[in-house]
């Protein structure tokens, strides 16, 4: 996508090409405004057709931004910048800045070999940390796999592409749909795999899934496509990990099969209730709500598609080849079922096989499954944010058309198309057409600006400057724009005021006593500041090496400033022997009041008379 080195957004200097994979590619770069490295993930040009996708995935971004936590992957910044192909035609890529990490995929981790128990408890607990952490926070990641889990050169492990899931599945349509299914139809949950609503136990299955890999060296579903694939999560029981691989004890089996239950229900609920049960069964303990793995004799509750679920379908071929291996064995003696029994099974089956073919055909064209029919909501003369929280609150997907109107005011919803009350499909796309007011003026891209050159940036568009705020940044120097209301792009009444957004050249930072290091620095290097490690020889060192004290205080500091972290590396002295004891036998030898000091004690000797 790149030829030779260049800059992208004005701002990060791209170098070599670190990763690829079917949504994006990934480039090892340099900012130079921090004078950090960073890894710039360019998201492939058939997901920016969208303007709406654009929207979307600046938004999933900047949730993804605010999480901060040892096993995610800091986001830096996104937004999108224009390439000039070879041919002279511009083409718009979203990017995404990113932590760079020193290290490899899980994916590159587990082809050297199967990972010790050691290693996939360890890598298993990072990945459920993760989890926890993102689903408190209300983010859903959607694309857990080995190919989004780091391991750092320390061993540790960060997950990656948080927010990136759900923008490209919300709004870039059938393409980039069909793109995710195939890259990562292998660790689908069911309710993915039917197109439907997701919530953080899809992410838990999903790493069921990774945890059978790393267990038994491949997924626990394998087909010719990403449909059948697909098919086999919704309604097929995984083979026991135990049966691939030996070793794995009946305590693992039990967490497996239940993390890669079909109904959400049956699942852990929470990513710490997931670890828990993982870390007792490498402990050889068997987890308190085991479920009766699905092998032969064992009952589950049948998935059901179109008419009987699979276990039923299953039993009725079962039945049929019994009879013809009856009718092989003892043609002479064979005894038939009724007649009507066996056009009902008949049907029975064929009715299965007319629902399948109809289901992988609906999945493969439209990579879900058609739900229920939806009434457009009345939306007009709702301001746009609001109008468009309503159509995603019903199920349907939105585009948005501006168009002048001397009547209704900027950013309220004109009409809709198709108009309220109509009945349309899950899903449908519903275009808003929202008023651009009189003769709307686009807010200009002041970004970066003094408050004296937005000002008159400002009234050369024929708008005002208004209310000027202080604000904080971790990268844009003090006195220059961060951002503006209306924003940048948006549409403004002729000689309206936009608020602005400056930078005060600081940072906020929070008191990180008490906190492990790696918490810590992982902060302080959110915030673009810079951490100074201050081991301290003259406490004890703990687990964790919480910080024992801040070169600088809590709150407003600096950009780039140093922050000295102090945290205790001493050694817990060894008990002394109490000089006025013997050994309390017969042996102990006493020592004169005046004898020397041994050699080499530079202390006194207590009198011993």
């Amino acid at each position: 996508m790149i030829q030779g080195e260049r800059t992208l957004a004005g701002r990060y200097s791209i170098g070599r090409r670190v990763g690829r994979g079917g949504m994006a590619e990934v480039y090892a770069a340099t900012d130079e405004r921090l004078g950090r490295r960073v890894a710039v993930k360019l998201l492939h040009t058939n997901l920016a057709t969208e303007a709406e996708f654009r929207t979307r995935f600046r938004q999933e971004a900047q949730a993804a931004a605010r999480m901060t936590h040892p096993t995610i992957v800091r986001v830096f910044d996104a937004g999108e910048d224009t390439f000039v192909r070879n041919d002279g035609f511009e083409v718009i890529v979203p990017y995404i800045v990113m932590e760079f990490i020193d290290g490899v995929q899980l994916r590159d981790a587990m082809s050297e070999g199967r990972l010790s128990d050691e290693r996939i408890a360890k890598y298993m607990s990072g990945l459920l940390t993760s989890l926890e952490y993102s689903h408190r926070a209300g983010v859903v990641h959607r694309d857990i796999k080995p190919g989004n889990v780091m391991i750092t050169r320390d061993d540790e492990v960060k997950v990656t592409d948080f927010g990136i899931a759900r923008a490209i599945s919300d709004t870039a349509g059938t393409i980039a749909q069909t793109t995710a299914i195939l890259g990562t139809a292998s660790y689908f949950s069911p309710e993915q795999a039917r197109g439907e609503t997701v919530d953080g136990r899809s992410d838990l299955y999903s790493a069921g899934v990774v945890l059978y890999e790393m267990l038994t060296g491949r997924v626990p579903f394998m087909g010719d496509s990403a449909v059948a694939v697909a098919y086999q999560h919704v309604t097929e029981p995984p083979v026991p990990a135990s049966r691939l691989n030996p070793a794995v004890s009946p305590a693992l089996d039990a967490v497996v099969q239940r993390a890669l239950a079909k109904r959400r229900e049956d699942r852990y609920q929470t990513a710490a209730e997931f670890r828990a049960d993982l870390m007792a069964a490498f402990d050889g303990v068997m987890p308190a709500h085991t479920r009766v793995l699905a092998t032969a004799g064992a009952a589950e509750a049948p998935t059901e598609l179109f008419g009987p679920g699979p276990s039923a379908v299953d039993a009725t071929e079962s039945a049929l080849n019994a009879m013809r291996t009856d009718d092989d064995r003892a043609p002479e003696v064979q005894r038939r079922p009724p007649a009507m029994w066996i056009w009902g099974a008949a049907a029975l089956v064929a009715a299965v096989i007319v629902g399948v073919l109809v289901w992988v055909s609906l999945i493969s064209n439209e990579g879900q499954l058609p739900d229920a029919s939806v009434s457009v909501p009345d939306v007009v003369g709702l301001q746009r944010e609001e109008a468009i929280s309503d159509i995603e609150e019903v199920g349907l997907r939105w585009k948005v058309e501006t168009q002048r109107s001397e009547d209704v005011e900027v950013d309220a919803v004109i009409s809709t198309n198709p108009p309220a009350g109509a009945s349309v499909a899950h899903e449908h796309v519903v275009t808003l057409t929202v008023s651009a007011g009189p003769s709307s003026i686009a807010v200009p891209d002041i970004a970066g600006m003094s408050e004296d050159e937005a000002k008159a940036a400002l009234e050369d568009a024929g708008l005002r400057l208004g209310t000027v705020t202080s604000e904080d940044s971790p990268s844009v120097p003090a006195g220059e724009v961060i951002r503006s209301n209306p924003a940048i792009g948006r549409p403004a009444a002729p000689d309206s005021a936009v608020d602005v957004f400056v930078s005060n050249g600081k940072v906020t930072l929070p008191d990180l006593r008490g906190m492990s290091l790696a918490d810590a620095e992982e902060i302080v290097g959110g915030l673009g500041l810079m951490v100074v490690r201050q081991p301290d020889d003259t406490c004890v060192a703990e687990h964790g090496q919480p910080i024992v004290n801040m070169s600088v205080p809590p709150g407003q500091v600096d950009q780039r400033s140093q922050v000295g972290l102090a945290f205790c590396t001493g050694e817990e002295a060894p008990d002394e022997p109490d000089p006025g004891e013997g050994d309390g036998g017969d042996g102990g030898v006493e020592v004169p009041s005046d004898a020397p000091p041994p050699p080499g004690d530079p202390g006194d000797v207590d009198d011993q008379g």
